[in-house]
């Protein structure tokens, strides 16, 4: 296995090979684990608050931070780009929100789905039952 010093070393080497002319397009890696809860931790944000700004599901970042899962590929690059540069990804999810900020008079569609309970008419929350095959219904 190759040291971190190797890898860098042999990324720079890529870079100066692409520079030149020598290689075409380059081949990006992604980090093998990422720390979740760190990263969430950083942004001062509750799991449930995550899971809605990053579109992740809930129970996918209960399942990271407890180490019973780990993200796949995908999601270790966009929690990457998360932990480098969240306004980037904030931009990118919500682009009406980053045109209301430039000024732009094009309209935009966003579509947010948020997770939250049900409440009454009351303000009092709904209790759930269970039913045949384990799904819960509201009542």
């Amino acid at each position: 296995m190759k040291t971190q010093f190797e890898q860098m070393m042999n990324g720079l080497n890529d870079v100066e090979a692409f520079l030149a002319g020598e290689q075409e397009g380059f081949k990006a890696h992604v980090p093998q684990e990422v720390d979740v809860k760190a990263i969430r931790n950083r942004l001062g944000m509750t799991q449930a608050r995550f899971s809605n700004t990053f579109g992740f599901s809930l129970d996918a970042i209960k399942h990271w931070e407890g180490g019973r899962r780990s993200p796949e590929a995908p999601a270790r690059t966009l929690l990457t780009v998360i932990d480098k540069n969240p306004a980037a990804v904030l931009t990118a999810l919500n682009p009406a929100a980053f045109a209301a900020a430039v000024g732009s008079s094009k309209p935009t569609t966003v579509r947010v789905r948020v997770g939250r309970k049900r409440q009454t008419s009351s303000g009092a929350k709904r209790k759930t039952h269970s039913t045949e095959g384990g799904k819960r219904t509201a009542r």
